[in-house]
């Protein structure tokens, strides 16, 4: 009897099971970018260091993300963590708790006493910084693992910039931010404290430094001109908070009026609760939702017993008591005087403007740009002025940790370049894995674990820090609720669905291929991918 004809042919050997041929589309596996590291100002491999966390392997994960961000510690405080505003579970559930487990990451390394290594090779060139902020901690790590010998000049007694002297201890204890400055210190970088620069040029040439990166923080409160009795106590909100750092606390008094909207402003109105005023009020001439301040520091504000005016502007200060006008938005949004005051008693005013950059270390450099009292720069972070630098509230940018901290690093490179005689060129930036690129239904629901905070009564009375951090376990399940968005992390879907058999495993963390003769096309494994790692190309003619 003949056997049927499927069994007579030998699998792989026949061109009838070729069907590769029929293909008008083919599938090809890919490296979306996922949306939290997109959205990250310090340029963060966010997906990739979660992905070791989820696996326990916390120190490859701390060391990964180091890669770009030397003080996750500090960052899994203070960042407000835009990588999570992006996140693609936010529509499915909640957003990854990527602050949350950055933070245990940091916490760890402080605890364990991971260390960063030094450089291998020194280069023999040298680069002064000015500010040991964010943007110039940032530079001074990034430069010093190229292997540039690196010289911090800092103004202040101490380091850490807008850190230690614009963010309150309940917000960042400061031994959380020293342990981080000095692990970047433990690789050879040298920071010169109490040392001002007033001749950016002459400091360069006599020390021999071949380029130099200028992070000076923004420390000048702006003022605005409000008339004021001669006994009126008015202070900014820069000095109240550097004066924080010292032993003599500000004196605010029992009423406290802070004049602003942003997040200085919350940060002032918190900490004068904390100093043992029974009022803490924030006058502030638009609506809530026009705040700069972001909301869940307005709304931990509220709780602490911080009261808010809105639509409301100070006309007048006295001594004891201030004079407010009402506002109302026209039709554009614009707050506009209605002639309607009020007197509210204050014991101080604290304004809370804004701050600018003192830019004095730059007389007598020639060929700079200025603009709303900022530096100019290029894409590549260069002045002017060949082989000056600027980043962080020196120039044009939001004033956050996070960007700091990824201004240093981008200048670092183009510095590590502009001394080797080249440029250096961004990678060409890849397609965002959004979520409808994505297949949830295969990922179990699984809600976002909630950073403990301390009870109000101590948030009111004590600088104790106000949010707790994850522990081991749940610092473990909040990383596993990360999607892989873009990114293969071979669930073996596409090898289990395909018709046709034509996946081919490659290993563990080697992922797989496409054997094309035996592929027709049908895109089974696009539909079945839950990351959309896969898609299809139409087939060249």
């Amino acid at each position: 009897m003949n056997k049927p004809f499927a069994i007579t042919l030998n699998v792989g050997s026949s061109l009838a099971n070729k069907t590769g041929t029929w293909r008008t589309f083919r599938p090809t596996y890919i490296n979306r970018m996922p949306p939290c590291n997109n959205a990250c100002p310090a340029g963060e491999d966010t997906q990739g260091w979660l992905f070791h966390a989820e696996s326990g392997d916390y120190e490859t994960a701390w060391r990964h993300l180091t890669e770009a961000n030397p003080m996750p510690a500090v960052m899994g405080r203070v960042c407000y963590h835009p990588c999570e505003g992006a996140c693609n579970r936010g529509q499915l559930d909640s957003a990854v708790g990527i602050n949350s487990v950055e933070r245990f990451l940091g916490d760890e390394a402080i605890k364990q006493g991971w260390a960063f290594p030094k450089p291998a090779a020194e280069t023999g060139k040298r680069v002064m910084v000015v500010g040991a902020g964010p943007a110039g901690l940032s530079a001074a790590y990034q430069l010093r693992r190229m292997g540039h010998q690196v010289v911090i000049f800092e103004a202040g007694p101490v380091a850490g910039g807008m850190m230690r002297f614009g963010i309150p201890k309940y917000r960042l204890p400061r031994e959380v931010l020293d342990a981080e400055v000095q692990r970047i210190l433990d690789m050879g970088v040298e920071m010169r404290l109490n040392t001002k620069i007033d001749n950016l040029l002459h400091t360069m040439k006599d020390e021999k430094f071949d380029a130099a990166f200028l992070a000076v923080g923004a420390h000048i409160a702006k003022r605005t001109a409000i008339p004021a009795a001669e006994s009126a106590k008015i202070l900014d909100a820069v000095a109240v908070l550097r004066s924080m750092e010292g032993e003599d606390k500000p004196m605010l008094g029992r009423r406290v009026v802070v004049y602003g909207g942003g997040n200085t402003a919350i940060d002032v109105a918190r900490t004068a609760k904390r100093l043992g005023a029974e009022e803490a009020i924030i006058v502030y001439r638009r609506t809530r939702d026009k705040m700069p301040a972001h909301d869940f520091e307005v709304e931990e504000a509220l709780q602490e017993g911080v009261m808010m005016r809105w639509l409301s502007t100070i006309k007048q200060v006295g001594e004891g008591a201030i004079q407010v006008e009402k506002m109302v938005l026209d039709d554009n949004g614009k707050p506009v005087p209605t002639g309607e005051y009020d007197t509210l008693e204050a014991d101080s005013v604290v304004l809370a403007l804004g701050q600018d950059v003192d830019l004095g270390l730059l007389n007598g450099v020639p060929d700079l740009t200025f603009e709303d009292g900022v530096v100019k720069v290029g894409d590549n972070m260069m002045t002017g002025y060949p082989g000056i630098f600027a980043g962080g509230d020196m120039v044009p940018s939001d004033r956050t940790v996070t960007v700091g901290v990824g201004h240093g690093k981008l200048a670092a490179r183009h510095i590590d370049a502009w001394l080797k005689g080249t440029s250096y060129v961004k990678p060409a930036k890849k397609e965002i894995a959004t979520f409808d690129k994505l297949n949830t239904w295969y990922y179990t629901d699984a809600d976002k674990t909630v950073r403990p905070m301390l009870d109000i009564i101590r948030r009111q009375s004590t600088f104790d820090e106000v949010q707790g951090g994850l522990n081991e376990d749940n610092a473990l399940f909040e990383a596993r609720r990360c999607l892989s968005c873009g990114n293969c992390f071979e669930c073996d879907n596409c090898y289990g669905v395909c018709p046709d058999n034509a996946v081919i495993k490659l290993g563990p963390g080697k992922k797989f291929e496409f054997n094309y003769e035996y592929c027709k096309g049908c895109g089974v494994c696009v539909e079945e991918c839950p990351c959309g790692a896969i898609k299809m190309e139409a087939e060249a003619t």
